[in-house]
């Protein structure tokens, strides 16, 4: 081998061994996140490899209509419309930065004449008819670019993130309204039956009062009792409206009417009260994932305001032909390399302040992802201690109503035998249908805890992914 050749392996395992380093060493004051996770994602609870966020939400929830109105929703809102465009826009900007990383050729035509006269002289005419080309490549000794590229890479990652994030709200926020709909609805279907059964009591009453069998009182009390339940009904229709304009501008359109089923209040749901694993957790939690992406866009800028301290080195290489006649246009080739060297020498402290101020940019990030990690696992448990007492809330509501519908079959049988009188009966009635009322309202809370906590758990709605925008 000879010298010369030698010498030029070792300045390129040179470089490499600076470069290798150099990268190593721009980050070596970024500390790594502090998570100290627990062993079970609820505090006493035992590690479980199911979770319910493995599931899909057909399997959780199987209302063809409200799947519709899931698929519809993230077609057409418009922020999910917004994070599509977001990751589109981040894919270009990588493109660009890892660009960057390759030389650049370009390509220059010109024609020229240039027009001067001197004091005595005729005026001249001076063509000059050119095409030029030139290579351009940086260096990249200290890993700036390298290290650009990594951070588009991690602001392009986390762009995806967010946007499953995205899907992640907005499902639950669809399914959430609907069912606060639905529950609407059976609610004033009950106080539509209610009001139908006072306006009868009304009238039955009446009828005793002037067959002389009751005084006034029980009369007036059916009177009181069919008003009050009346007067529920204009708010509950109103809340209706309100809850299908909410889903309609969630699923991208003008407020409208909303096409959905009943709330089934009898079929009660399994036990779905599985959490996996604390480090499943956070790797199927989009918004984590996010916000570790955003760590490593934050760390890639700590290496490149480190390289920015370090000098440049550039390889240029201009070649073309000018002339200044078209018939000899070849005959004036040219060409000339440049190496281009450029380092700061005397910037003030700016340089280091810059780096420094990086650092402390990527601490303020690590901290934001630590707090997000504690406030991931609290959401967990919150979730789980909803829905666990939402679960116990339906079979004692559920006993209630059981009771207090037996409550009014007894009571109108011992008036109707003269053993009670008619305020029995209507208290009777009045506990039935608040009992009513709160059934319906507690398997609403059972669907949103269920919702509440595939959501906190990082489930999601899977669908397929559009082709054209991966290449």
């Amino acid at each position: 081998m000879s010298s010369i050749h030698k010498i030029s392996v070792a300045a390129i395992v040179c470089t490499a061994m600076v470069i290798l380093q150099g990268c190593g060493a721009a980050v070596r004051k970024c500390e790594a996140p502090d998570l100290d996770i627990p062993e079970t994602v609820i505090p006493g609870g035992y590690a479980d490899s199911l979770c319910l966020a493995d599931l899909e939400w057909s399997e959780i929830f199987s209302d063809p209509l409200l799947k519709d109105l899931i698929r519809k929703t993230l077609d057409n809102n418009r922020d999910m419309l917004t994070a599509a465009a977001r990751v589109r826009e981040l894919e270009r900007l990588h493109r660009i930065t890892r660009a960057d990383l390759l030389p650049s050729v370009q390509a220059r035509g010109y024609v020229e004449q240039e027009n001067y006269q001197y004091t005595d002289a005729a005026p001249v005419k001076d063509n000059e008819f050119g095409l030029k080309a030139s290579f351009s490549w940086e260096i990249d000794l200290f890993g700036r670019l390298r290290w650009a590229n990594k951070g588009t890479m991690a602001k392009y990652m986390s762009s995806i993130e967010s946007q499953r994030a995205m899907q992640m709200t907005l499902v639950a926020a669809v399914a959430t309204a609907y069912f606060e709909l639905v529950a609407l609805d059976n609610e004033l279907d009950i106080v539509l039956r209610t009001r139908d059964t006072w306006k009868e009591n009304v009238k039955q009453a009446r009828l005793r009062f002037e067959g002389g069998l009751t005084t006034e009182i029980p009369y007036q009390q059916a009177q009181v009792e069919f008003a009050s339940t009346a007067a529920l009904v204009p708010d509950l229709q109103r809340d209706i409206a309100i809850k299908e304009h909410e889903i309609s501008i969630l699923a991208g359109e003008f407020p409208s009417s909303v096409e959905r089923s009943k709330l089934n209040t009898h079929d009660r749901f399994p036990d779905l009260l599985h959490v996996g694993l604390p480090s499943a957790l956070l790797q199927r939690r989009p918004d984590l994932l996010a916000a570790a992406q955003d760590l490593k866009a934050s760390m890639a800028d700590v290496g490149v305001a480190w390289a920015d301290r370090f000098p440049r080195l550039n390889i240029s290489l201009a070649a073309g032909v000018e002339n200044n006649t078209f018939t000899q246009f070849f005959t004036g080739p040219y060409w000339y390399p440049i190496l281009n060297l450029t380092s700061p020498l005397f910037s003030f402290g700016k340089n280091k302040a810059r780096y420094q101020a990086a650092i402390e940019a990527y601490n303020q990030e690590r901290y934001q992802y630590e707090q997000k990690v504690l406030e991931v696992f609290k959401e967990v448990n919150d979730a789980v201690a909803s829905y666990t007492s939402a679960r116990e809330k339906v079979s004692l509501q559920g006993n209630l109503l059981n009771a207090s519908r037996k409550y009014v079959e007894l009571a109108l049988f011992q008036y109707q035998n003269g053993y009670i009188s008619y305020i029995d009966v209507l208290d009777a009635q009045r506990s039935y249908f608040s009992a009513e009322i709160d059934y319906s309202n507690s398997v609403r809370d059972e669907f949103l805890t269920i919702i509440d906590l595939y959501k906190a758990l990082g489930g999601g709605w899977s669908l397929p992914q559009e082709d054209g925008e991966n290449d």
